[in-house]
């Protein structure tokens, strides 16, 4: 199984597990700048030098040796599942994505067909109920993560636990994990504890959001989109992530944790 989503720098100064659609983007950027004093110039999920990935045949030995003996500090990044849900269906769902393309081929006309999903298009500025479809989608994603169809889950919309998960049950151990929604403290903990071959500067970061503007806006507040049973839907979903990362599942209005990540629990939940 190895190490799936696990990025390291070069410099081997920090270990990062990807968590998709939680400050990915930027997190990456700035480990690509900690080795190299420069931005990668495009998405950094597309580099394919300077920045080890477990996707790279070169990287994958060098990043296990180094997690199994936990030679650097090792850290991931988590965030609200009802804010990261609705990001999952505006960006993967709703938007073009960066090939011009809609996001896995059939699986948008198989949502409209089979949920009654509707995404709208940029001709019409993608104007559509999106309450509406984004309770419809929340019902195909329960059936993926589920029943595991009409398809697998996809990594962007299944549960952050299940990521995180899949690093300790393979011998890694986390030294912070923090939250999107206070970034800046959360990442500055983890510069604050690694020593990198180039300064970091986290107030002069721009944010690296490479979803915005290939779909429509949310028209809403956050809690527009949930009534009684999508939040049901929600917590059946991501239990173990409002439990272990510290959310309010009552209040889907209020996107900041309730109470600290406590890492010794994580690691004894997740790495049975």
């Amino acid at each position: 199984m190895g190490f799936p989503g696990t990025w390291m720098t070069e410099s081997e100064s920090v270990v990062y597990r990807v968590v998709p659609k939680c400050a990915c983007s930027t997190i990456g950027q700035i480990m690509y700048y900690s080795d190299h004093g420069k931005f990668f110039d495009g998405d950094i999920h597309d580099s394919k030098t300077g920045l080890h990935k477990w996707s790279q045949e070169a990287s994958a030995p060098l990043i296990e040796a180094n997690v199994q003996a936990h030679k650097s500090y090792a850290f991931t990044c988590v965030r609200n599942p009802y804010t990261r849900i609705l990001s999952s269906f505006f960006d993967k769902i709703c938007g073009i994505q960066r090939n011009g393309k809609r996001y896995r081929g059939n699986l948008v006309p198989t949502l409209m067909q089979k949920y009654g999903v509707e995404v709208g298009d940029p001709e019409t500025n993608f104007e559509f109920d999106q309450i509406k479809s984004f309770r419809r989608f929340l019902l195909f994603t329960r059936d993926t993560i589920r029943w595991r169809r009409p398809i697998e889950p996809d990594i962007h919309w299944s549960a952050m636990s299940g990521h995180i998960s899949t690093y300790i049950v393979n011998g890694g151990t986390y030294d912070h994990i923090f939250w999107t929604e206070d970034f800046n403290t959360g990442m500055q903990v983890v510069l604050d504890n690694i020593e990198t071959p180039v300064k970091v500067d986290l107030s002069k970061v721009p944010r690296f959001n490479e979803s915005e503007g290939h779909g429509p806006k949310r028209a809403h507040p956050v809690e527009d989109y949930f009534d009684d049973l999508s939040m049901h839907l929600v917590y059946e979903i991501y239990k173990r992530d409002f439990r272990l990362f510290k959310y309010d599942f009552e209040n889907p209005a209020n996107k900041m944790p309730t109470g600290e990540i406590d890492l010794d629990e994580v690691h004894a939940k997740l790495g049975d």
